[in-house]
């Protein structure tokens, strides 16, 4: 067998080598939904997307006879650092053939960048953070990712711990279902709650531009907020978060878009989105003309939303905010023709959500996602 040669790219070309070969570790997988190039040159883009003011990154190609086998992203997210009093590394973006061998020179080139940044560990996968795609899907392989969720083959969980990295931690995805979540017992606990709390619900200004973005400044607060004890959470810059919000603007349905507020002030929000991977899946060459098409003709067909946020203020997790806005949510998709829900991604050992999601909600764990960690 010929050598497998590992380069550093930067170049644009590169880039979209980079992301164009994903699709090629794919072939005549059911469930692989391909990237759109404009999306992920975007999402790649260091000069344009705000997550690189603090961080840095360096993307790296294994190549065979002129043929792509293999690429890996090495991150160093320095906002992150600062909040964790750590010195973790980043990998994501990996793919490669089913080769131990290109998968250790791809680890060990990532690894070697990030230790000369001076990280001490090496974690993920994270594409590029943890507030974007992360976690290597470990269980769940009968069904497509649901919108901004990772998806791989099955081997590469061998090809990751043969290479020596090991779990952190596990990230999962609770599925519910429409004719068990909507009870009437939960009916009547939420409006109990509702009338005790002075709880009111109200969407997203999308349609004035000032009001949007108030509302867009309330949900970074939130965000911001009431993640902030999470294992591996990081602040979102106002920059990021505004650079996430325009995105999402196009994608984002205000009925599923919810502030709640607790006798006039503001609680906390939830954002559900439209499972739009049902139809991209479909769109096998990862063209925005073609994903446009298929949106537009598949999009009414949708019957999944992926709870995607739902975060309450620390002065209000007492109040039942949460489960007043998981039930607005299933009440709203109803009429639509939602029929199911995916919760994602709850940490393992977050206790109080699981709670929320298996008793009060009936949903169950349907695909887990693993971050996986080693020294460097």
């Amino acid at each position: 067998m010929s050598a497998t040669n590992i380069r550093p790219i930067d170049s644009t070309s590169d880039i979209k080598s980079f992301i164009a070969c994903q699709k090629d570790f794919y072939p005549g997988d059911p469930y692989f939904v391909p990237p759109i190039m404009m999306d992920r040159l975007k999402l790649l883009n260091v000069n344009k997307n705000p997550f690189y003011k603090h961080s840095s990154m360096q993307l790296f190609l294994a190549e065979r006879n002129g043929k792509i086998v293999g690429r890996i992203g090495a991150i160093v997210n320095d906002n992150h650092n600062a909040a964790h009093h750590d010195k973790v590394g980043f990998f994501g973006f990996f793919e490669c053939e089913n080769n131990q061998e290109t998968a250790n020179l791809l680890f060990d080139s990532a690894k070697q960048w990030l230790k000369q940044k001076g990280m001490e560990d090496m974690r993920g996968p994270a594409n590029p953070s943890m507030n974007d795609e992360c976690g290597l899907l470990v269980d769940g392989f009968d069904s497509h990712p649901v919108i901004l969720m990772t998806y791989n083959p099955e081997y590469y969980q061998a090809l990751y711990e043969g290479y020596g990295l090991v779990k952190v931690k596990d990230l999962h995805a609770y599925i519910l279902d429409q004719n068990t979540f909507v009870s009437d017992k939960m009916n009547r606990l939420v409006d109990v709650i509702r009338k005790r709390s002075e709880i009111t619900i109200r969407e997203v200004n999308f349609k004035d531009k000032k009001a949007f973005k108030r509302d867009v400044q309330t949900l970074k607060d939130i965000y911001n907020s009431a993640w902030q004890p999470n294992w591996g959470f990081v602040k979102m810059t106002n920059e990021e978060f505004d650079f996430l919000a325009a995105d999402l603007k196009q994608i984002a349905d205000p009925t599923y878009t919810l502030i709640a507020e607790v006798k006039g002030q503001v609680a906390g929000f939830a954002l559900a989105l439209p499972d739009i991977n049902q139809c991209l899946v479909h769109n096998k060459s990862g063209s925005l003309l073609g994903a446009l098409w298929h949106l537009f003709t598949k999009k009414s067909s949708i019957n999944l939303l992926r709870i995607i946020v739902l975060g309450v203020l620390p002065e209000f997790q007492k109040h039942g905010v949460d489960a007043v806005l998981y039930q607005e949510i299933g009440a709203r998709g109803l009429p639509k023709g939602i029929k199911y829900g995916e919760a994602s991604w709850i940490l393992e050992d977050n206790e109080p959500m699981k709670k929320a999601l298996t008793t009060t909600m009936h949903g169950t764990i349907y695909k887990t996602y693993r971050m996986y960690q080693m020294t460097v």
